[in-house]
């Protein structure tokens, strides 16, 4: 971890732009993530790395099997400079991904033996999958679910938007996981590669300015 040329790179920064890094890193986690499933309304995409950047979850995953579509950043409204978004072109390369990186597959659906946001165990490391807007989560993640979640309702209607779903989802869980006792905040390697990526996208001309200081370090 090159110290010394992140502290080179936030002298560009205000002093304000700094201390609102250090403020929304203490937030964020990758002890939670998402994944949508092939969502067709680019808008409900794009509202939901909105939602995750709001409530501090710095991964998501698009699966784009069968529609593929650019960033709604208008709706998105710059929250995709904070969120890393993980396009993968199936839904079984995706769960082998997270499963590899120790998540726990969670499908939302109200229609299998779910546990509701209430009941659900926060402790251990879970992708959260939402689907498409009509037909839900494909067969593939249903079979390959390591548990289910769902939004208790009790009006006439069985099921919401996508992107109101994730919202509610990740503010309940999030909830959970920040009063809890389980070591959900970045570790200081990430910490550190996260606060070196944002301050890149803050500096005009950035990679002129690093390869000045590479020389000056090399002259030294």
């Amino acid at each position: 971890m090159d110290h010394k040329l992140l502290e080179y790179l936030q002298s560009f920064l205000t002093e304000r732009r700094r201390s609102l890094f250090d403020k929304v890193l203490e937030g964020r986690t990758r002890h939670i993530t998402v994944a949508v499933e092939d969502v067709y309304q680019l808008h409900n995409t794009s509202a939901v790395i909105r939602s995750c950047e709001s409530f501090g979850v710095q991964d998501l995953h698009v699966i784009e099997e069968v529609n593929a579509k650019r960033i709604d950043r208008e709706i998105a409204m710059g929250a995709q400079k904070w969120v890393d978004v993980h396009r993968h072109t199936n839904t079984k390369d995706c769960i082998s991904t997270l499963k590899a990186k120790g998540y726990r597959i969670i499908a939302t659906t109200p229609h299998k033996k779910a546990h509701t946001l209430q009941e659900f165990d926060v402790t251990e490391k879970a992708a959260i999958f939402f689907g498409r807007e009509t037909e839900g989560l494909s067969q593939s993640v249903l079979d390959a679910a390591d548990d289910y979640i769902y939004i208790p309702m009790v009006g006439f209607t069985e099921s919401l938007n996508i992107s109101v779903s994730a919202a509610i989802t990740l503010q309940h869980l999030m909830s959970k996981v920040k009063s809890s006792d389980i070591q959900w905040q970045f570790t200081e390697e990430e910490l550190f590669e996260k606060k070196l990526d944002w301050t890149r996208k803050m500096i005009k001309d950035v990679e002129r300015i690093e390869s000045r200081f590479t020389a000056s370090q090399i002259r030294k």
